[in-house]
């Protein structure tokens, strides 16, 4: 009896309520609101006054701040290769989100939450990560492995005995996984992703011009010219950074090949990573993943040449999926829209992981 009347309290709150989704990535935040789609795409990153311990700015906003604050306002990352750096700031940048999200549909009832998380997390991970969410504001926290939800955004088949593998390449880590019946076959997280890449462009302009430029500057280098084609097209933009030698401002002419060898080492341990978790997948699924191929998600798919240089290197067809950039936000979106059908794929729930 007492069970039933815990089920329809939880029903009743769930018709009141409207569930969402998020996509906490090293680089960027997305959210879902079951119905309704995407409704949020904001930089993971915030600005504290230290002085006061307050947030000064969240997002977009505390990202154009990146540089140019005082010494007591401090612009911080609070989540690091997947992983939460800095718990208190972590949760209230969620609490800010949800807070957001509320207001804007107008919900009355805390939701339920689901929340991705990188593929072979410890248990005290997954715990932080369920606790910044749920002191921020959650009803109840699902959590689901961030390839997983990937292929669900791809529109993999996974609830069939059939291999799929996913590369995700996001801001800190690169998941790869293979997927079969409901579950992940084999996995590998690495801590190779777009961050990594930024700082190989800040060490190649530091190393072979004799100047340092920022981590946003790195960024939009990366994002203008990254490519890894066996010659790229050519392509050039002007950095601005400081002298090494003489402290004083200097603008350096960077083109599409000096990103190349910047980032290049990168992406071939991605490749190597990739071919180990393949020599460890059974040949039935090797067989599958041979027919159909590998499927790339999250930002680094965007750079230029990546699928024909892992193709290249493994023997295997390498596609990237469409709009990358939001395949496991959408895979969240799908699962939330559908719990009961995708139950098999989230990870522990509140109370096993709770007991765990």
């Amino acid at each position: 009896m007492f069970k039933k009347i815990i089920t329809s309290y939880k029903k009743f709150l769930a018709s009141m309520s409207t569930d969402i989704a998020i996509d906490l990535g090293t680089a960027n935040t997305l959210v879902y609101v079951r119905g309704r789609g995407i409704v949020l795409f904001e930089p993971t990153i915030v600005a504290i006054n230290r002085k006061t311990g307050q947030l000064v700015a969240v997002g977009k906003d505390a990202k154009l701040m990146h540089g140019r604050t005082p010494q007591h306002i401090e612009v911080i990352r609070p989540l690091v290769e997947g992983v939460i750096s800095d718990f208190e700031i972590t949760e209230q940048m969620i609490a800010y989100f949800i807070s957001k999200v509320r207001k804007e549909t107008r919900m009355l009832i805390p939701p339920r939450v689901l929340c991705g998380v990188p593929s072979g997390v410890t248990n005290v991970e997954m715990r932080a990560v369920r606790d910044a969410i749920r002191n921020a504001g959650a009803r109840e926290v699902f959590l689901i492995e961030e390839p997983v939800a990937a292929a669900i955004g791809a529109k993999l088949p996974v609830h069939e005995a059939r291999g799929n593998m996913v590369v995700d390449i996001g801001g800190g880590t690169t998941d790869i996984a293979v997927i079969s019946s409901n579950g992940i076959v084999h996995s590998c997280n690495i801590r190779v992703a777009g961050d990594h890449l930024n700082q190989s462009i800040i060490n190649y302009v530091r190393d072979q011009f004799k100047v340092l430029v920022g981590e946003k500057t790195a960024e939009d280098v990366k994002l203008a010219l990254a490519n890894i084609h066996e010659n790229p097209e050519q392509r050039e933009t002007t950095v601005r950074g400081r002298d090494m030698v003489t402290g004083l401002p200097r603008e350096v002419l960077l083109t599409s090949h000096d990103v190349r060898d910047a980032i290049e080492s990168h992406v071939h341990t991605i490749a190597e990573t990739t071919r180990g978790v393949l020599e460890k997948t059974p040949p039935e699924i090797i067989s599958d993943i041979m027919q159909r191929g590998i499927f790339l998600s999250g930002g680094g798919a965007l750079i230029a040449g990546i699928a024909p240089l892992l193709e290249a290197a493994l023997g295997v067809p390498v596609i990237v999926v469409t709009d990358p950039l939001r395949a496991v936000i959408r895979g969240n979106g799908m699962v939330l829209e559908d719990l009961d059908f995708y139950a098999e794929l989230l990870v522990e729930k509140e109370g096993e992981l709770s007991n765990s």
